[in-house]
């Protein structure tokens, strides 16, 4: 029988992506053993942190055989945001993408033509990769 205290610790970067993304509406719904999977319940606003969750899954373990994310997305594809002070086009591709350099994805399905002119409390819309 797998120990759920060891598969929470090998997945606790999966549980903490979640935990990141509360700001945003992310929220965890428990967290539980299933015969020998460790269940992970929890809600996310949009794909874009669907996406997000599933890429931590697969890095701790590819086929994760003894994990299960019964994720729930709460809203639509696109991840709605707000640009807070200091933050740049880059900074917020690597939060959502995990990777700084799709900023111009982020700038081009906002129409931001110079992704170095944008402003903390500007709205926009983060995009699911495809």
């Amino acid at each position: 029988m797998a120990d759920q205290q060891a598969l929470q610790q090998k997945y606790a970067s999966v549980g903490q992506v979640i935990a990141d993304f509360a700001p945003e509406g992310a929220k965890f719904d428990g967290i539980f053993m299933e015969g020998d999977k460790l269940i992970l319940k929890a809600d996310v606003p949009s794909k874009v942190v669907l996406n997000r969750v599933w890429d931590a899954t697969k890095k701790v373990d590819p086929n994760y055989a003894d994990f299960e994310p019964r994720l729930t997305v709460t809203g639509g594809d696109d991840q709605p945001y707000e640009i807070k002070p200091g933050e740049n086009l880059s900074k917020i591709s690597e939060k959502f993408y995990g990777t700084p350099n799709k900023y111009e994805t982020i700038a081009q399905h906002n129409n931001i033509s110079n992704p170095d002119h944008i402003q903390a409390g500007q709205k926009i819309n983060i995009p699911p990769l495809s």
